[in-house]
């Protein structure tokens, strides 16, 4: 790939997500950030968007030939949507949360990356975005660990159905401070209270801090360019030592 090129952000009006577009579009990348209408309409973020609900089928599909008929084809595709609003015991969560968790953060990354698919170019670059918890289980975020499990699942196995065509790596987070903590951008209220202890967590990690959104946006980059161009089906764990596989 050379020249400009063209990347479509999924839940780009977020907090990781408005890092990421600002510095991609300060690098030269021509945005489409893809979120929920509630979400666009708070944050001016000065690229084309269009409003996609990665809870509908029927949306993704919409959301995606509106891209279509927009850029004539992909070289990046970087899925940030997901969500968490409870830390709970397994055996106190209910079908519906349990159902609610999965559909939006592993169900949406299926569809979503499935119907992007054919607007990738060749040598073009999806990033997922999983979590530590999808290998570094703790009690209570059950339903997300879960979700992100299969997320990374995901990301492998796309790597080797489109090997020849389009890379597929993941980037996993611990705990970055963003509306993420409170529920989600567009889902709650930003600034609310964290459903994290954040001292305990920090106090937890080697580095003694959360991350920050530009420590994530690094990772996404190298995933996107041309340094990481013999990687796919790869996970870059980002949280300052607390899981080290």
């Amino acid at each position: 790939m050379s020249g400009i090129r063209r990347i479509a952000v999924l839940g780009g009006a977020g907090g990781i997500g408005r890092a990421l577009v600002k510095t991609l579009v300060e690098g030269g990348d021509e945005v489409v950030v893809l979120d929920l209408a509630a979400s666009l309409d708070r944050y001016a973020l000065g690229v084309p968007s269009i409003a996609i609900d990665v809870l509908s089928e029927a949306s993704i599909n919409a959301a995606m030939d509106d891209l279509a008929g927009r850029v004539p084809g992909l070289d990046g595709f970087v899925n940030l949507a997901g969500y968490n609003s409870r830390i709970q015991p397994l055996a106190e969560t209910s079908a519906d949360y349990f159902d609610d968790v999965i559909a939006g953060n592993l169900r949406g990354a299926f569809l979503s990356t499935k119907a992007v698919m054919p607007l990738m170019g060749e040598g073009s670059s999806v990033v997922m975005v999983a979590s530590g918890l999808a290998q570094f289980v703790r009690p209570g975020y059950g339903s997300y660990a879960a979700a992100k499990a299969g997320v990374v699942a995901l990301t492998k196995t796309f790597a080797h159905e489109w090997a020849l065509t389009v890379r597929v790596n993941a980037v996993a987070p611990g705990l970055v401070d963003t509306a993420f903590l409170r529920g989600g951008t567009g889902r709650s209220d930003e600034n609310g209270e964290s459903v994290v202890s954040l001292e305990a967590y920090r106090n937890a990690i080697p580095m003694k801090r959360l991350a920050y959104p530009d420590d994530v946006v690094g990772p996404i980059r190298f995933l996107l360019g041309p340094d990481s161009a013999y990687m796919t089906g790869q996970v870059l764990w980002v949280n300052g030592g607390g899981y080290m596989p």
